[in-house]
């Protein structure tokens, strides 16, 4: 009889090793198709995208497919645009009275991609190339920053398809925002910078001032306490451009700057440049300039510091709030931002920490 027992331990025993091994030999998930896109609180990529003039620029999509067994065959994803996602997205986030808020289909001027891509067999990841040339065709229209773009990209489903799509939320669908920088664009701390109402003694201040990309020397910024959220914000752009001129002779550190608005004269902003320092006598005042200080971090090495500050003062007329009646602003003060990149990364894109 304990014979007996015994062999049908022994047998129960082997019968479930056997299962425990067959086990994972088998596909445990679903092997699916998705993109890897992040997504931030907006429910958006971010889209970080190096400005050249006139060249391209190639952003690498990961394209992932899941699983816990190694893919067995070359797979062939099919990828498309996916603009009636957008639209929801506009809808549900801003609703139809707040239309110039919207997300904006980024034209097809400033991008290609191809409409497959290849994951071989024994790999689980591809990187789809999307080019992106950011000045246009023949850089004759550069994108204008002061609308925010998408391109909604979809992996597309078919029973001829050799995988399947994977339908969880933010998986199937990449949203990119697309964001172009250069060397001084970002969010720059605005404490420091003072925006005075004509005849009134306090004066407000922004906590942040975004930076977006006009050319690559060159960044947009909205006047005085105007942001991307304002509907009348294409009436307030300010551009300052990043000058190779010295502030005075003898003077590395310091740079010119060069303002400008396109909505200038007194039918727009009528936008002044103001000299700042003390006094009415102009000789003592300085133009707007700007410095760029780099440093590496002293505990990590690899990590470097980039500090850059603007020196500007300005004047405008806010001719929108209230019509018919022109309030007088002068804004004066310092702007400063600081970029932290890691030299480990080769990546531009991702070397830069954004915040």
């Amino acid at each position: 009889m304990n014979n007996i027992c015994k062999l049908l331990i022994g047998m129960m025993a082997a019968v479930c090793c056997t299962s425990c091994n067959n086990e994972w030999e088998d596909e445990q998930f679903k092997q699916l198709a998705s993109f890897k896109a992040e997504i931030n609180n907006e429910g958006v990529t971010s889209t970080y995208v190096r400005y050249k003039p006139g060249g391209v620029v190639t952003y690498q999509l990961p394209v992932l497919l899941s699983g816990s067994t190694m893919n067995a065959q070359e797979r062939t994803i099919h990828v498309a645009l996916d603009k009636d996602t957008l639209d929801v997205l506009n809808q549900e986030r801003f609703g139809e009275r707040r239309r110039e808020l919207f997300y904006h289909l980024l034209d097809q001027q400033y991008y290609s991609i191809p409409e497959t891509v290849e994951i071989p067999a024994g790999e689980s990841e591809a990187l789809l190339p999307v080019d992106f040339t950011l000045g246009g065709q023949n850089n004759a229209r550069p994108l204008d920053m002061s609308d925010k773009y998408i391109l909604p990209l979809t992996i597309q489903d078919d029973p001829s398809y050799n995988y399947q799509v994977n339908n969880r939320l933010h998986y199937r669908k990449a949203l990119l925002n697309i964001i172009p920088f250069n060397d001084y664009s970002g969010s720059y701390d605005g404490s420091l910078l003072k925006i005075f109402l004509e005849n009134q003694k306090d004066n407000f201040m922004l906590a942040t001032h975004k930076a977006y990309v006009y050319d690559e020397k060159t960044i947009m910024l909205y006047m005085g306490v105007r942001d991307v959220n304002y509907l009348d914000r294409k009436k307030y752009k300010l551009y300052v451009e990043f000058t190779d001129e010295p502030l005075n002779e003898g003077s590395e550190l310091k740079k010119k700057l060069r303002l400008w608005t396109d909505n200038g004269g007194e039918d727009g902003n009528n936008f002044k440049v103001v000299l700042l320092g003390e006094g009415d006598d102009d000789k003592f005042k300085e133009a707007p300039y700007y410095t760029i200080v780099e440093e590496n971090d002293p505990v990590k090495p690899y990590l470097k510091h980039i500090y850059i500050t603007l020196s500007m003062g300005y004047s405008f007329e806010d001719y929108t709030l209230s019509p018919g009646n022109r309030m007088k602003y002068r804004v004066e003060g310092t702007l400063s931002m600081q970029r932290d990149l890691n030299t480990l990364i080769p990546d531009e894109d991702q070397q830069i920490e954004w915040n």
